[in-house]
């Protein structure tokens, strides 16, 4: 037979919780900032590369139609 779990207090619980989150390692305001920045360099690089397929496709549909 499988062997019956304990339960867990509430308290005991909250002692878990607290010990996991001590463990922790938060970047540092430096490390955030410079983070953000990335992200939002790749965010306009990544719109202008979607902009410039997004485009070329339409251009070639449009073309396409053309001869239709």
């Amino acid at each position: 037979m499988a062997e019956k779990k304990s339960r867990t207090t509430p308290g005991e619980f909250i002692r878990q919780v607290r010990t996991e989150a001590s463990k922790v390692v938060w970047p540092t305001r430096q490390e955030t900032i410079t983070t953000a920045i990335f992200v939002g360099i790749m965010m306009v690089v990544l719109s202008l590369f979607f902009l410039a397929i997004d485009s070329m496709f339409g251009g070639v549909v449009g073309w396409l139609l053309t001869l239709a």
